[in-house]
């Protein structure tokens, strides 16, 4: 399978590509743009989040830890003392970085549910629903920012299949089909979690005509 450096270089590739393709279209400014190629990247290395004492889960988990910290600040500050607050944001910080990061290990398999289409869905549409009911952003460009990071986690899972082929000796290895896949078989009670999360998710969206006009938009820009 592809290493972190290839799967982080070919999603920042990608995701610089797509963000001055759009900032070039008008889709975005330089910082929306910035964005952009940052969540690509992100993406490209989301699914070894299950991948235990990597070092994609230690980036990504530091990288939580501070987005939850960002969100707890946003939420609380004009709700709570400063003390308070204080306290909150170290709670976020080592709640996400150590905890999280324990359980996810302890409950998560390399290569089972977290590498699956499911799981690119429903973290483009937690991303979608931060962006746009805790971040404030526009409902365009809170769907933007979903599309990217799914477009990053797609990226890292065709690299996995595309790793799964030996070309030389003209056969698939036993890790193919493992990594783009809709969900996984062997764990149902896990992918139907996946899908309530989505569920769930749906009174935070932003609306899905904004979705279908930013595809459109991105569909009439490739044409």
């Amino acid at each position: 399978m592809a290493n972190f450096r290839t799967h982080f270089g070919v999603a920042s590739v990608g995701g610089a590509a797509v963000a001055q393709a759009g900032w070039q279209a008008g889709q975005w400014n330089g910082w929306q743009a910035l964005a952009v190629a940052l969540l690509v990247a992100f993406g490209g290395i989301l699914p070894d989040i299950d991948a235990d004492q990597s070092q994609a889960i230690r980036l990504i988990f530091n990288i939580l830890a501070v987005v939850a910290v960002i969100v707890a600040v946003l939420i609380l500050q004009h709700r709570v003392t400063p003390a308070y607050l204080f306290a909150a944001c170290g709670g976020a910080y080592f709640g996400m970085r150590y905890l999280a990061g324990a359980l996810f290990s302890r409950f998560t398999v390399h290569r089972g549910l977290w590498h699956s289409l499911l799981a690119a869905i429903v973290s483009g549409l937690s991303t979608a629903a931060i962006s746009f009911s805790v971040l404030g952003q526009s409902e365009r460009l809170a769907w933007i920012h979903g599309l990217a990071l799914t477009l990053g986690f797609v990226i890292h899972l065709t690299l996995d299949e595309c790793y799964s082929v030996d070309l030389t000796g003209a056969r698939f290895k036993r890790s193919f089909g493992t990594a783009l896949k809709l969900f996984s078989w062997r764990a149902p009670g896990s992918a139907l979690m996946l899908a309530l999360v989505s569920a769930h998710l749906l009174s935070w969206l932003p609306s899905f005509t904004a979705l279908r006009q930013v595809v459109a938009q991105g569909l009439a820009l490739w044409h």
